[in-house]
């Protein structure tokens, strides 16, 4: 609650909670968040989510979170990349949207989040003080080499390494800055090399456009979500 954050008992922090068999545990993402919605409630169908620190205390021994695609605007990014592609399937129209005028827009914009996403391990850690805390990165979108599987995921060859490139840095970005504010940053993308949305059902983590399992497209499924709670229960030890 609300519906329309879209939450799920089998996602990643739910695992971990079961693994390292937690007394208490709360999941306050929401479909959509970004790091405004930490300390402000975020507006969603038949609702509105509370801010999310809400949910820290000086009890709180534990915190992941998950937090900067929906800040550079993921779901548009998508849209666009996936609208362009339908008139130059095997060029890079997305890059060139992306770059027009020589500045590289999403390069930017991962730039400008680093302060925000700096300010949430802040502020995680003002308001849960003895909280160890867990930065998870993103896990493979597209396929980690080649030029992907367009139409199947409607993202033009060249525009490919384009976007594995956005999506390293800002998994990068978000090492430096777990490092930078007392927190640990799990690397999900390793594991799921050979996972990406271009393979077949069984073995993807991540659902294309058009998901084959519960999930939301271009998210993780509920695979995915178990080896990326691999990965935080590894580094929680």
């Amino acid at each position: 609650s609300p519906a329309g954050c879209l939450r799920s008992t089998n996602d990643y922090p739910a695992d971990v909670a079961i693994t390292i068999g937690a007394s208490s545990y709360a999941n306050v993402s929401c479909s959509g968040a970004t790091t405004a919605d930490m300390t402000a409630p975020q507006s969603v169908t038949l609702g509105t989510n509370p801010p999310q620190f809400g949910a820290l205390s000086s009890r709180t021994a534990l915190v992941t979170v998950g937090i900067g695609g929906n800040d550079i605007g993921f779901y548009d990014i998508v849209k666009t990349c996936a609208e362009e592609s339908l008139t130059n399937p095997f060029g890079s129209p997305c890059k060139s949207h992306y770059t027009a005028g020589g500045i590289d827009q999403l390069a930017r914009a991962i730039q400008n989040l680093a302060p925000k996403i700096g300010s949430v391990l802040q502020g995680i850690h003002a308001r849960a003080p003895s909280a160890r805390v867990f930065l998870v990165g993103y896990p493979v979108i597209l396929p980690n080499s080649g030029d992907g599987c367009w139409p199947l995921v409607p993202i033009s060859f060249g525009d490919v390494p384009y976007l594995r490139g956005v999506e390293l840095e800002l998994n990068a970005m978000l090492a430096r800055e777990a490092a930078a504010n007392g927190a640990v940053f799990v690397n999900t993308y390793a594991d799921s090399i050979g996972h990406d949305a271009c393979q077949a059902p069984g073995t993807k983590w991540v659902e294309g456009l058009i998901p084959t399992s519960p999930a939301a497209p271009f998210h993780p499924n509920q695979l995915g979500e178990e080896h990326m709670a691999d990965q935080v229960i590894a580094a929680v030890g």
